[in-house]
């Protein structure tokens, strides 16, 4: 009777529908955020003409990549994905190589836009760069919409950086490595201190960086931007020609917390790209991409922008960014690139190609 019994219940059990497959936990916003190794390219032919940004073609670039990126079935609600009311949200933009290539005023009114149809007040939205006479020579101020604030952790530039006004000072990054002149046994030289706008000011981070070469760091895109343009005392890093340790400094910045747990996406501004002789823009070396790349994961999308300026480089006849060496119009020596792997190894995302999902699209 035992036996039959159990026939009878395992019979009956076979019967009852099976529980539902466990679902992965989403993956948290922040670095890597929720689609490591995902990076959406959206490109469109008609996004610039006669050097001037389409606000049009702008829209449908950024609305077409977050939804690419997060799968939503509405721009809207790719937006929710990331903010929500009552989020303070921070927007990272990029002024130098201005007046030619920045973070363009059109990528971020439709940015602004879209945070405002998440629910986001106006109030609650501030846009930010480092040094606050770069911001205005740029023009930034003036493009705003009503109600949006604007800060900076700086007034001007300074070569010594160690002001500590917009600066956390239980916030910092140190390194063995310090300006001629200044006091090895003195941390304070060591230490990079992070602006107190990512610190204390905001709980989401939107950074817009700009497609660009740079004679130190080889490339300046997602992770740069946060790095360069959120921490003191950075010149340290890049003192002459030969003095240089970007391929460190940039992930130990970005390794803080506050940069892990507050940006949540990374629109980088590939409309126009400068290939070489950056970080300025300078003539001759700017050319239309018309391309735009939407990540939570910073690595990956700086991985891919590398590989756009290497295309770049190979079509002008320049060596690769990683194997380039001085001349006239980029001095340094060995730019170090391997800043965006070396992010990768901190777990801030990732590098191996064969591991990125690159998505393109084509919009008109």
């Amino acid at each position: 009777m035992t036996a039959r019994r159990n026939f009878l219940l395992a019979s009956a059990l076979s019967t009852l529908p099976s529980a539902p497959a466990a679902q992965p936990a989403p993956r948290p916003l922040g670095i890597p955020g929720p689609f490591p190794g995902k990076v959406i390219a959206v490109h469109s032919p008609s996004c610039i003409a006669e050097d001037k940004y389409q606000q049009e073609p702008v829209n449908a670039m950024i609305r077409r990549g977050l939804q690419e990126l997060t799968g939503a079935p509405h721009w809207v609600d790719a937006w929710r994905m990331f903010v929500q009311p009552g989020d303070v949200v921070g927007i990272k933009v990029n002024p130098n190589g201005m007046p030619r290539v920045i973070s363009a005023p059109e990528v971020l009114h439709e940015v602004i836009a879209g945070l405002r149809q998440a629910g986001v007040s106006a109030r609650d939205i501030v846009v930010f760069d480092r040094n606050r006479a770069y911001f205005v020579k740029a023009g930034y101020d003036k493009w705003l919409p009503d109600g949006v604030r604007w800060a900076f952790a700086t007034d001007t530039y300074d070569p010594v950086q160690l002001d500590m006004d917009g600066y956390d000072r239980d916030c910092y990054a140190e390194l063995p490595v310090i300006q001629p002149g200044q006091d090895p046994n003195d941390r304070h030289f060591r230490r990079s201190y992070a602006a107190r706008f990512i610190t204390r000011e905001i709980n989401k981070l939107i950074n817009i960086p700009v497609l660009k070469h740079h004679q130190s760091a080889g490339v300046t895109l997602a992770l740069k931007n946060m790095a360069y343009g959120m921490a003191n005392n950075v010149a340290r890093s890049h003192q002459n020609a030969t003095l240089h340790c970007t391929s460190v400094f940039i992930p130990a910045i970005v390794d803080l917390t506050p940069f892990r747990q507050k940006a949540v996406l990374h629109i980088l501004d590939g409309v126009k790209g400068v290939y070489h002789g950056g970080p300025s823009a300078r003539p001759g070396y700017i050319w239309e991409h018309k391309t735009m790349y939407f990540a939570t994961d910073p690595v990956a999308v700086d991985k891919v922008g590398w590989k756009a300026l290497d295309e770049k480089r190979r079509e002008m006849g320049l060596a690769p960014v990683a194997l380039s060496k001085p001349d006239k119009v980029s001095t340094r020596l060995n730019c170090q690139p391997e800043h965006i792997e070396i992010a990768a190894s901190l777990g801030l995302g990732v590098f191996d190609e064969a591991k990125i999902d690159l998505r393109t699209i084509e919009v008109a």
